[in-house]
């Protein structure tokens, strides 16, 4: 298999709309994308099974066909960044450098999970990697992100937040005060749209009056832009210009047009669009397939290497359930602990 070596292979994107020039890729970063997505999509169809087996209980919204958003705006970031999201949040937490086996301990509500057990699919979180949930309810998670983004500012300590929102999210009255808050201070901060085409069942084009959604926090002097977001390497290159500019200059907003294969949620059947149409995403724009393809044109990958990769993961993933499955639940007593901070006296 190819490596960084190959300089003279190396892959340049295409420049998106959000303008700017496009940063080179050698084939360390594009393979290093390629494990990560392929992470995400292996460890969301076994939760999807763990859930048709009863063993997920509650909410469970998977993050089939957006792995590219999560994978390129994290490579944008920097040591001490903050993100926090909604409740599509296990990928996230993947590419945030989360342990597989401890988000899926947590799935399944045992112990050994991020958050005791206690919190399940829409709530875990790790302080140390800087993630702040998984939140239940709809744009909870931006005024939120907001905050955490003032306390940078604050303390001064040069880092930003990235506050990931869905299209659903957007027409929140919480997310309009937390972009007119944003803009007053100069918060550093990247709103991350992702744009799977549907607000629970709802088509954009149904609930939204201003499609553009990118274009939400002109009204606050919010500069915006719209990128691919089945494309790994347009994501990185839009979100390595929205970081620099939050660092820089304060809010901006990146609208990621993403699509996701399943259910707005494991009990949502999806009849509200064809199957036609979910398989046209799926042949045509699946982020992990058009990285694949990409890599063996340009000779930065073989095939054997690639299907080595897959068998690696699948295999972490098998031992993610196999752990969560042998971990045991929370004791009773642990009921009341974790519902308040306890500060020194």
């Amino acid at each position: 298999m190819a490596t960084a070596q190959s300089k003279v292979k190396a892959v340049e994107s295409e420049d998106d709309v959000s303008g700017g020039e496009a940063r080179v890729h050698d084939a360390e970063e594009l393979l290093t994308y390629y494990r990560e997505m392929l992470l995400i999509r292996r460890f969301e169809e076994r939760a999807g099974q763990l859930y048709g087996m009863g063993l997920i209980g509650g909410f469970c919204h998977l993050y089939i066909g957006q792995e590219a958003v999560a994978v390129g705006v994290q490579h944008a970031l920097e040591p001490g960044d903050s993100v926090i999201t909604g409740y599509r949040d296990h990928g996230h937490m993947l590419v945030c450098g989360m342990d597989p086996r401890r988000v899926m301990a947590e799935l399944t509500g045992r112990a050994g999970g991020y958050s005791k057990g206690k919190g399940g699919s829409m709530h875990m979180f790790a302080k140390n990697r800087h993630f702040y949930g998984g939140h239940g309810i709809v744009a909870a998670q931006v005024p939120l992100g907001t905050g955490i983004g003032f306390a940078h500012q604050y303390r001064e300590d040069g880092g930003i937040c990235v506050v990931y929102l869905g299209d659903g999210a957007v027409n929140q009255g919480q997310v309009a005060e937390a972009f007119n808050m944003a803009a007053l201070w100069h918060l550093p901060i990247v709103y991350v749209i992702e744009n799977n085409q549907y607000g629970m069942g709802t088509s954009v084009k149904r609930h939204a009056a201003l499609v553009e959604l990118y274009r939400r926090g002109e009204a606050y002097g919010i500069p915006g832009g719209q990128v691919d977001g089945m494309d790994v390497l347009a994501v990185r290159d839009a979100a390595d210009r929205a970081t620099r500019h939050a660092r820089e200059h304060g809010p901006i907003l990146l609208e990621a047009m993403t699509y996701r294969y399943r259910g707005h949620s494991m009990s949502d059947p999806a009849k509200y669009r064809t199957r036609e149409e979910v398989q046209g995403v799926r042949d045509e724009r699946d982020p992990i397939d058009r990285l694949r393809k990409l890599m063996l044109d340009r000779g930065l990958a073989a095939e054997d290497g690639l299907k080595e990769i897959d068998k690696e993961i699948r295999a972490r993933v098998n031992q993610a359930a196999t752990f969560a499955q042998d971990s045991p639940e929370p004791d009773a007593d642990e009921l009341y602990t974790d519902v308040y901070v306890e500060t020194p006296a």
